[in-house]
């Protein structure tokens, strides 16, 4: 049965092989779906009202377990390998048919449409068809929300399968265990079996945006947070999970474009999503209000604690997972842009959570650097955000998200290149990480201090100011900044002992050369020569 009689989306589910002998519940609304939560006690409300639910077994991404079918439409265009996992096509077959036969043998479904993209031009329409009520919920909060009148007619272009109940026969399915996230852009469907880890829902969309918008529409889509200030610059933030894009994105003195994914075309920034799945672990009103107080009913709170005794989040404690989150749709951040979406930036900054404290807080880059850095996505991978990382960990992330790029990295870098001359945007490079020496000696940069920094960019005060030169990285750093204190500024002022700083500078650039030897060749001979003297 379905509780919004719709006559168009039961034919279409039964024409995908849902013999609907089960209750579909369809579009129902934030409330009707914690009611329901609550009900099958899947979670609790917390002192403000949210939803509070525990992932189970898996509270990150597991990027080994995402496979991409490859087909006629994917086995020339996909760069194969890294997190790019080949997966036959006879294997789709079978594991397609298994998650429908378990879906079809639920008591319940929850489906839901909605879509991607919010400039209407490059709109991709999405139905979520989920085991679990509060999940529905999720895809509620992060995905854009369609007006009655469009779901009329919705047609949905992709489909998402979730199924984590289900554990697939490794063997018999091609994979690696019991868990995965596969895309087939042959059927445009995404399935999810054996994890309830509602970021695998999020990222199998960012990942063929990826695909679908660089290679079809030459349009470059990204791994960052927007916003837009009062004279209406458009600034971006990249940087994997943890290293600050929703942090510092989310300020109160520019509007909130969006927190994670946005394409950027000859015209216009534009979001892909319709909410954020902002980190709160160590969450607190002081540092960041906004999201704090985005935590109210209809928000969905993912594997936190509570104080004993009490329905208060305690936000420091990470005894589940350092990756505790926060889904909420983007209208919750008072200050946010309701169109979603820009115009052409004039800052960008990449965000990189240096785990050796070697790099400088704030740096300004040339192009050619700006190709390089981005290429090369060092920053360090956040306990929590992955399945096995227990604390930070240096890496090297292409285009600052390797693993939702199918493309080659190549591709990306070209597009980001094409737009930084075509429209003279100033690149700085900003270290969230550590200061003063590495993870374990050292201590985390001040958000506060990262804020000043961002904000003096933003305001065009480090444009006067006097630059002096990293002499291993190349990087100009600014000798002051309004609002920190100027030995912050360069990291080696910041040691207790000079000679070890120069020592792990040195090991680093090794690293960055050693990580770039693959792009040799493929990206020009100077964004090469960009990078740091080993």
């Amino acid at each position: 049965m379905l509780t919004k009689p719709l006559e168009i989306p039961l034919k279409q589910l039964k024409k995908m092989g849902f013999d609907l002998n089960n209750q579909i519940y369809y579009q129902l609304t934030p409330e009707e779906l914690i009611d329901e939560t609550l009900k099958q006690q899947m979670g609790v409300l917390n002192d403000t009202g949210a939803l509070v639910i525990s992932t189970g077994k898996f509270t990150g991404r597991s990027p080994k377990d995402k496979f991409i079918v490859e087909d006629v439409l994917t086995a020339d265009t996909i760069d194969w390998g890294n997190f790019n996992n080949a997966l036959d096509e006879k294997y789709f077959d079978i594991i397609l048919a298994d998650v429908q036969q378990y879906l079809n043998e639920r008591e319940k479904l929850w489906v839901r449409d909605s879509y991607a993209c919010a400039a209407p031009e490059y709109r991709l329409n999405i139905r979520v068809i989920n085991e679990l009520p509060w999940m529905n919920l999720f895809a509620n909060n992060l995905f854009l929300r369609p007006t009655e009148e469009e779901l009329e007619f919705f047609k949905p272009e992709w489909h998402i399968l979730s199924a984590p109940g289900l554990e697939l026969d490794p063997v018999r399915c091609g994979v690696r265990q019991g868990n995965a996230t596969v895309v087939s852009f042959k059927h445009k469907i995404i399935v999810i079996t054996g994890s309830s880890y509602t970021g695998e829902i999020k990222k199998g969309i960012f990942s063929i945006l990826n695909y679908l918008l660089p290679e079809q529409r030459n349009v470059l889509s990204m791994h960052c947070s927007a916003n837009i200030g009062s004279r209406g610059d458009t600034a971006l933030f990249f940087g994997l999970s943890g290293t600050g894009k929703t942090t510092l994105s989310t300020d109160p003195n520019r509007r909130l474009i969006g927190d994670d994914e946005h394409g950027w075309d000859d015209e216009q920034v534009f979001n892909f999503e319709g909410g954020c799945y902002a980190k709160c672990i160590n969450l607190s009103e002081e540092k960041e209000p906004e999201i704090y107080h985005a935590i109210k009913p209809g928000a969905l709170v993912e594997n936190v604690t509570f104080y004993p005794g009490t329905n208060r989040i305690n936000f420091d404690d990470a005894s589940v997972t350092e990756n505790t989150r926060v889904a909420y749709p983007i209208n919750f951040v008072e200050n946010s842009v309701p169109s979603e979406t820009g115009g052409i930036p004039r800052n960008v900054f990449f965000l990189t959570c240096d785990a050796y404290g070697i790099l400088p807080p704030i740096s300004r880059l040339t192009k050619e650097q700006a190709l390089y850095y981005f290429i090369s996505g060092y920053t360090a991978k956040v306990a929590g955000t992955e399945t096995g990382v227990t604390e930070p960990k240096a890496t090297f992330s292409a285009c600052f998200g390797a693993p939702f790029l199918p493309l080659h990295p190549g591709k990306y870098a070209r597009l980001l290149g094409e737009k930084l001359t075509q429209y003279g945007v100033k690149v700085w490079m900003v270290n969230t990480g550590w200061t003063g020496g590495a993870y374990g000696t050292g201590t985390r940069m001040k958000l506060g201090w990262s804020r000043a920094m961002i904000q003096a960019a933003l305001n065009g005060e480090l444009d006067t100011v006097e630059y002096h030169k990293d002499p291993v990285f190349g990087l100009m750093i600014p000798d002051t900044c309004p609002g920190v204190e100027p030995r912050v500024l360069t990291p080696k002022h910041t040691w207790t002992d000079p000679t070890a700083y120069d020592r792990h500078a040195k090991q680093l650039a090794l690293q960055f050369a050693r990580n770039f030897e693959k792009y040799t060749g493929i990206v020009a001979a100077e964004v090469t020569a960009a990078g740091p003297k080993v």
